[in-house]
């Protein structure tokens, strides 16, 4: 049994993933700041189901603020950290760079820090395939990732280059996954297969940017958080891809979608964003190699417990 501090806990991810650590035996000690980027219910909703567990126990708390985490580690005795705590989206990451700044590159940075403080060993930093814009695919972790597009992938670039300076410096043990379109159950409303659902099933004008022929790699939420959690071996430093390695285009998701909804899409295409990508897709061979990880859940699958979840619970 281990003790993990998992920050955005209430979030996507660090909901999933803090159900997972739970399952194997760890304590989860989740962080998040409760911030009302989207609904804050559905945070409210996903943290007292981690409630619910004598392994759990949350703190309502800023990694900006240096010191409301150092009290944190002063009274817990911390192993690793997951640093899942981010303000995430292309788009809004143009209109409010700054918060974009102080949470993913300044938070991180708190976190390093303290890992060196307290001898914490262990870190895994979430990033984001947005890096990759401009690269040949498959998206390989080796590639130089130094042209990102939007404010959002150049704050994860800065937190990863962070990371790889503490360890260097202090030996301390990094992996830093890149994760590739994460959908599912109880998923950020932000997020395009969470809006077409909604869109599609309240019969309003589905918002589409392009001609829906651009494509994702989209990886089910339960893949992403087992990835996450094996990221917790001893790996030195390692950037690690985490997608399904099968892309799909926005035209295949919203048909997938009509036919678990019995609804159609009424389509209002609008431009290509300048901030967004044509297409993605993992090379996950270290993923298999380093974690022996990956993903299980294909995405028609995938779509459909997610409409399912939807249908329950809207």
């Amino acid at each position: 049994m281990r003790t993990i501090l998992v920050t955005g806990a209430s979030g996507f991810v660090g909901w999933k993933t803090a159900e997972k650590l739970m399952a194997r035996g760890d304590v989860v000690i989740g962080v998040d700041n409760l911030n009302p980027y989207y609904d804050v219910q559905l945070k409210e909703w996903r943290l007292k189901h981690l409630q619910q567990s004598e392994r759990f126990q949350f703190y309502q708390a800023d990694i900006e603020d240096i010191e409301a985490v150092r009290r944190i580690l002063t009274e817990h005795p911390v192993t690793a950290i997951i640093n899942l705590a981010a303000r995430a989206g292309v788009r809004q990451s143009i209109e409010n760079p700054h918060v974009y700044y102080t949470t993913n590159v300044l938070g991180n940075l708190n976190l390093l820090e303290l890992c060196h403080a307290f001898g914490i060993q262990k870190y895994v930093l979430a990033s984001t395939s947005s890096l990759y814009a401009g690269d040949t695919m498959p998206f390989r972790e080796d590639a130089a990732v130094n042209r990102p597009i939007s404010p959002y992938a150049a704050s994860k670039k800065a937190a990863e280059v962070c990371c790889y300076t503490y360890h260097h410096l202090y030996h301390l043990d990094v992996t830093i996954v890149r994760y590739f379109t994460v959908y599912g159950p109880a998923g950020r409303p932000d997020m395009s297969i969470y809006r077409f659902i909604h869109w599609i099933d309240a019969g309003q004008p589905l918002i589409l940017f392009g001609d829906g022929t651009q494509s994702r790699d989209f990886t089910y939420i339960d893949d992403i958080a087992d990835g996450t959690v094996r990221a917790l071996s001893p790996l030195g430093y390692e950037i690690i891809n985490l997608g399904n390695s099968t892309p799909h285009t926005m035209n295949e998701a919203i048909q997938l979608i009509e036919k678990y909804l019995n609804k159609q899409a009424i389509v209002n295409q609008q431009p290509f964003q300048q901030t967004d990508m044509r297409a993605t897709w993992a090379d996950i061979s270290k993923a298999k190699a380093l974690l022996q990880w990956e993903p299980h859940v294909p995405f028609d699958e995938g779509l459909r417990r997610t409409v399912e979840w939807y249908r329950i619970h809207s």
